[in-house]
């Protein structure tokens, strides 16, 4: 997806480190500044320029460098979870298998590093008030401008972490002082980027995530995605459910989601989603907003039981995490989902702690179930991004034209492999069509246009298949795990039609289509 920005902006830092953005890039509809077009801190494309420096920058050495976060992200959930919980090792388990998580931790991409500094920051930060150890609240301190520059998301954790201490103190104290050191840092981050590139790159973000306000239906149809991708993303909160809560809990559930399932069929919020019709959609619908509402209530129930500082401490955590990716975010998805699933994790735990031993031999079904669908979405999405790459190789290798006559529309990791091929973006504030010009559109990406009719001599469809029984991103249905904008479910378990690459050979002379451009 976003992994060719970071990859291009560690490989611009391996050249000009003090420069992260300095360069352009054709990510939309023409090139355009690296600054305007990304909206994630650089520090994840730092980390990628020195495992790219040291060990060289194939795919592999990338991959497996981005294990390492998501292993501390585990690693660090047991750790946190043992202040909360007796069952610390279950918490670690259903953060490793929810689908949000492991999936996330295949890609390279800032999301799971952010996590495992958000865990660190959280841990540092809650050893060093209890033992009143200053230099423990520093490094707490420091790591949370870590987290929030490796990404924006981190911030959050200076309001989570003031709530949890004033609660748990019950008074201000000199530990307050401490929780400027993260602002000190981003304010810096604010004014160094805004003296590089003409604006502050932290509030450019914060407006664009803000940028669409949610309101009327679209703030209904948003509730119901959100629940969606919460319920699909933290599987463990579905799963766990016979395991946990009692009949009449499940079928109250059950009942909500069912409801919320049936609202996607009102032509109002329907015309919002855009949902594709069908009864296999509609029953995937009701089980995500089913666990979306499971994982809402393990929350809520979890406080209401013991109304302390631990456990508003995780309410607002997963509360919070929550209403960013449903309400405030751009769009819905797994990698804004992704920070409330540690805090799921543990809540689960603490709901086990109470419940009778022989029960707890019922847990690993739901385990081994949770495990076994993000192993398999992890397959599929390895899968499509195979295809694209098969499908680059294949163009490149049997569009039958000229390497500097072929061009192509989309991005994300078909663009990747194109440009690697040397194969030019096309951007349509100067591209020329012509006769003997071959155009390449890709049907299930983004940031593309149909070719006009006058500018087509023939064309050609190339298919590719990347279906393995359940589809991470297409339009056709409803799955969007990485944007809600190609569907409400994070996932869609069926068959989904094959990857679609359009061959267009041009005709005539002029831009290719001026309408597009702002």
């Amino acid at each position: 997806m976003d992994d060719p920005l970071f990859i291009w902006a560690a490989q611009q830092i391996a050249k000009h480190p003090l420069d992260p953005y300095g360069f352009k890039v054709l990510w939309y509809w023409t090139a355009e500044p690296m600054s305007e077009v990304t909206m994630n801190p650089p520090l994840a494309a730092y980390y990628i320029a020195g495992v790219g420096k040291l060990a060289g920058w194939s795919e592999v050495v990338l991959h497996l460098a981005f294990l390492l976060p998501a292993l501390a992200a585990v690693l660090g959930t047991y750790r946190l979870a043992e202040r909360f919980t007796r069952h610390a090792s279950l918490a670690a388990l259903a953060t490793l298998l929810a689908p949000g998580f492991l999936v996330s931790s295949t890609n390279i991409m800032c999301d799971t590093a952010m996590l495992a500094a958000w865990i660190l920051a959280t841990l540092l930060w809650l050893e060093g008030l209890d033992k009143e150890k200053p230099a423990l609240l520093a490094a707490g301190a420091v790591m949370i401008a870590v987290c929030a520059l490796t990404k924006y998301f981190g911030v959050a954790l200076i309001p989570l972490l003031l709530v949890y201490s004033i609660a748990k103190k019950r008074r201000a104290g000199s530990w307050l002082l401490f929780l400027l050191i993260p602002v000190i840092i981003l304010a810096g981050y604010q004014f160094w980027t805004h003296a590089l590139y003409g604006r502050g790159l932290l509030s450019n973000a914060a407006l664009y995530a803000s940028a669409d306000k949610p309101t009327g239906i679209v703030l209904a149809a948003r509730m119901l995605v959100g629940l969606s991708f919460a319920g699909g993303c933290a599987l463990p909160a579905l799963t766990f459910m016979p395991v946990i809560w009692s009949r009449r809990g499940i079928v109250f559930g059950l009942l909500i989601g069912a409801a919320g399932a049936l609202c996607c069929e009102l032509p109002t919020i329907k015309a919002a989603l855009g949902t594709p019709p069908g009864w296999s959609l509609e029953l995937q619908l009701c089980l995500f907003i089913a666990g979306g509402v499971f994982l809402l209530a393990l929350a809520f129930s979890d406080f209401q039981k013991n109304k302390d500082a631990e456990s508003a401490f995780l309410l607002i955590w997963v509360l919070g995490a929550f209403l960013f990716a449903a309400f405030v975010n751009w769009s819905v998805n797994a990698r804004s989902v992704l920070p409330l699933i540690p805090a799921v994790g543990i809540l689960l735990a603490r709901r086990v702690d109470v419940t009778p031993p022989l029960v707890r031999v019922k847990l690993i079904a739901p385990l081994l179930a949770t495990g076994f669908v993000s192993l398999w979405l992890a397959t599929a999405d390895t899968r499509w991004a195979d295809s694209a790459r098969e499908a680059a190789q294949y163009i490149r290798d049997h569009a039958d034209v000229d390497i500097s006559s072929l061009s192509f529309e989309g991005h994300w990791g078909f663009q990747y492999y194109m440009q690697r091929l040397g194969i030019h973006p096309i951007d349509f504030a100067s591209y020329q069509a012509g006769k003997g010009k071959v155009a390449v559109l890709p049907e299930n990406n983004s940031n593309y246009d149909a070719v006009p009719p006058e500018h087509i001599e023939s064309q050609s469809l190339l298919s590719f298949c990347a279906s393995l029984g359940v589809t991470i991103m297409q339009e056709t249905v409803g799955a969007g795990f990485y944007a809600d904008t190609f569907g409400p479910l994070p996932y869609a378990f069926g068959p989904s039609p094959p990857e679609h690459y359009t061959l267009v050979h041009l005709k005539g002379s002029g831009l290719l289509d001026p309408d597009v451009i702002q």
